[in-house]
């Protein structure tokens, strides 16, 4: 009993070095092990273990009901039924210093930059301070939605001291949230 206990600590720590906050293909001993989508499922497990938090939840943002068809006609792209957003190094409640390093977890769907339409992919948004937004129109460009078009999965930010609420929501090819939605929880920092 004591081998299978050395052993399965072992694993648990090669797994916990493993998830470093990178997708499977980024690991290539671990590239045959699982794919992405199930790499992701299990670090956001582990991260949740991790970074288990007190602090009470954050309000979500109101946020419209999100329907199939716009009225223009346009047909939201579709998301994958499993699809998961999530903060893989930030946790609610967290006190972080500037500049605020922000890593964007997505399992079930794959990242593509804007314009691009390729069908399970998207690409990432991250809402500054922001209580309310549309999932039926293109989420706008500017200091509180922030756009990674490029297909980017992380980013530094420099916030003003204080308490911040941060969103992550996958977007279209247009930038127009997929339907169903696909966002994070709505977390708050608080910046030293």
């Amino acid at each position: 009993m004591r081998c299978f206990n050395l052993a399965s600590a072992a694993l648990a720590a090669a797994t916990l070095a493993g998830c470093a906050g990178h997708s499977a293909h980024h690991h290539p001993t671990m590239q045959g092990a699982m794919d992405g989508r199930a790499h992701g499922s299990m670090h956001s497990g582990m991260h949740a273990a991790m970074h288990a938090n007190p602090a009470p939840a954050t309000a979500p943002a109101r946020v419209s009901a999100s329907t199939p068809t716009l009225s223009s006609g346009y047909k939201k792209v579709a998301a994958a039924p499993n699809a998961r957003l999530y903060f893989v190094n930030l946790a609610n409640g967290q006190t972080v210093s500037n500049p605020v390093r922000v890593v964007f977890g997505l399992s079930g769907m794959g990242v593509a930059p804007a314009g691009v339409e390729k069908e399970g992919t998207g690409h990432h948004h991250l809402l500054v301070d922001v209580a309310e937004w549309d999932a039926n129109a293109p989420l706008p460009a500017n200091d509180n939605f922030r756009h990674f078009g490029l297909g980017q999965t992380e980013t530094s930010l420099t916030l003003a001291p204080g308490m911040h609420t941060l969103q992550l929501v996958l977007g279209d090819q247009n930038h127009i949230p997929h339907h169903p939605v696909v966002a994070s929880e709505r977390i708050t920092i608080t910046v030293k």
